[in-house]
């Protein structure tokens, strides 16, 4: 599908879209309580759609309903291959391993291609530790063991996912647990976000200073949730402020945990001046901060490395598709350099099967006009991304 964009401004409200992490955990959560769980703000993004799929797999049932889902919570035993489809979903993926050894079965986690090859490095270590079978294939992996509790050595450095899945599973082993970090510990607030979670469950999760404790034989309890706006997609709505339009967006909880919302910070430097932005503990903002700088006066990224490992490597994606705009980006191993001066494109742009890459090129393109091949990636966490801009005011027309 291609996304034809004229040049235009946006000038209206728009509304928060769900977050996407406070909604992958809290799924997760009531489906690992016996009974009922009702969450509410639940998107029709694909990503969603995987965590739904994996939490039918280990035995929950749930009913969607327009943005609620009602769940029926409880892993059992079921003596048989378990398939769990994670599609494109990196969270997906990594929260539902230590989970899917709590059941004792043989599960097979499928997904793209891409997804599969982004690393599970952390695991692997525990695998080998625990004597847990891994099969690794192109589109899937298959586990057989049960994990057990231990004492668990984490690199904080490589994604925060791997220590949230842990503390998904740990609290129902027959036996305490600690996790230790062993490297300085980036994405921390996705961290918090899974902790709270936990906590409105019934979990108690006991944090040290680069450490946590992780009590066993706890039990996840019922409760009634709503998922919280989310600043990380709303950032590209945001956005169009910076580049001269007039949006109000609403539903975001100023009191939020989540550390996304620092782009409201990086906007305003970005705005003024040619500002050296650390992202380490944002790089989900790596896009879109990416290109407002190229719009701007330019900047200067740290913390960039684990953007190679996202949906693409945006760092590679974004020099790429900005070069397209006369934007030249200085790629070191750890931090990137954005030029400005940016133009219309000379050729169509390419939105490497990456939501947010998408997301960010639609706003050069309000700029200049142009189009975006792939522009379908935004199903992944944002499906009515195109449909909200366009009553904003942006011209835009996508044709499959």
């Amino acid at each position: 599908m291609r996304a034809k964009i004229e040049k235009s401004q946006a000038k209206g409200k728009a509304f928060a879209p769900p977050s996407k992490s406070y909604a992958h955990r809290l799924l997760i959560c009531g489906a690992l309580a016996k009974g009922n769980s009702i969450i509410d703000g639940i998107s029709q993004s694909v990503d969603m759609e995987a965590t739904l799929d994996c939490i039918g797999a280990l035995g929950a049932s749930y009913t969607k309903t327009g943005d609620r889902v009602s769940i029926n919570g409880g892993i059992t035993k079921k003596n048989k291959q378990r398939i769990l489809n994670c599609f494109e979903s990196g969270s997906t993926l990594r929260f539902f391993i230590p989970i899917a050894l709590l059941t004792g079965d043989e599960c097979v986690l499928k997904g793209s291609e891409r997804l599969m090859s982004r690393g599970l490095d952390v695991y692997d270590e525990i695998f080998k530790k625990q004597n847990i079978s891994c099969i690794k294939e192109k589109n899937q992996i298959t586990l057989k063991g049960t994990l057990k509790p231990d004492i668990f050595n984490v690199r904080g450095d490589i994604s925060s996912q791997f220590i949230s899945g842990l503390l998904f599973a740990l609290p129902l082993l027959n036996g305490d647990s600690i996790i230790n970090i062993t490297t300085k510990l980036e994405s921390a607030s996705y961290i918090d976000i899974t902790i709270e979670a936990l906590k409105l469950f019934g979990i108690e999760i006991q944090k040290g200073h680069s450490t946590y404790f992780i009590r066993g034989n706890q039990k996840y309890v019922c409760s009634q949730q709503s998922v919280e706006g989310d600043y990380s997609n709303s950032a590209f709505l945001d956005a169009f402020n910076v580049l001269g339009g007039d949006v109000d967006v609403l539903g975001l909880n100023e009191d939020s945990i989540q550390g996304d919302k620092i782009y409201k910070e990086y906007f305003e430097l970005i705005k003024s001046g040619t500002p050296t932005l650390d992202i380490s503990n944002c790089p989900d903002l790596g896009p879109v901060l990416f290109t407002l700088s190229a719009l701007k006066n330019g900047a200067t990224f740290t913390g960039t490395k684990r953007l190679k490992i996202k949906e693409s490597d945006r760092v590679e994606a974004m020099r790429q598709e900005l070069f397209k705009l006369g934007v030249k980006l200085d790629v070191q191993e750890n931090s990137v350099t954005v030029h400005n001066g940016a133009h219309t494109p000379n050729e169509m742009l390419f939105g490497h099967n990456d939501h947010r890459i998408v997301m960010a090129l639609t706003l050069a393109l309000t700029q200049f006009g142009g189009e975006i091949e792939g522009c379908e990636a935004v199903s992944k966490s944002y499906p009515d991304f195109f449909e909200k801009i366009a009553k904003l005011g942006i011209r835009v027309e996508v044709v499959k």
